[in-house]
């Protein structure tokens, strides 16, 4: 199963429906965002995925959780997600808070840690923990935009942009 990743959208519409469109090429399904959505427009934008989302520390719009629950179903935006995907346990969490990010990392209870929030790419293994960042797709950064894509069979990540 390979499955789509991305962050801090930062309300960028028009990269983010490049990174959809090129989701949707290859069969992706399933997207988790690991949070700063920012505005209801891009919640709008990925129905018809399966999505989860992480809380972001720039998602302040009051909408975005009434929005995510009819567009995406109940629990689909919380703080932190335990995901279990294809036998694979995930953490799915934004990344603001270093301490839990770095005990989630070293709790040897997740198999992949996907975050956002440094708009930086990150593929790194801490012991059997793969941790990635897909960078960001909206928003100003020192870095390219970007989003990635995972296999979960064999734990590659393609980093792409839009």
């Amino acid at each position: 199963m390979r499955i789509g990743l991305i962050s801090d959208t930062h309300n960028n519409l028009k990269n983010t429906r490049q990174a959809l469109k090129r989701f949707r090429a290859e069969r992706i399904t399933t997207i988790l965002h690991a949070g700063d959505v920012t505005g209801p427009a891009v919640i709008q934008a990925l129905k018809g995925f399966e999505v989860w989302i992480a809380w972001g520390n720039m998602d302040r719009d009051p909408t975005i959780q009434e929005i995510a629950a009819t567009v995406l179903g109940d629990g689909k935006l919380d703080t932190l997600h335990h995901l279990v995907l294809e036998g694979q346990r995930i953490a799915l969490l934004h990344g603001d808070d270093a301490q839990r990010l770095d005990a989630l990392i070293h709790s040897k209870d997740y198999d992949y840690v996907i975050h956002g929030h440094t708009h930086q790419r990150r593929d790194e293994r801490v012991q059997q923990t793969h941790i990635i960042n897909p960078g960001a797709l909206g928003g100003t950064s020192l870095f390219p935009p970007s989003f990635a894509i995972l296999d979960l069979q064999t734990g590659d990540v393609e980093f792409l942009e839009p």
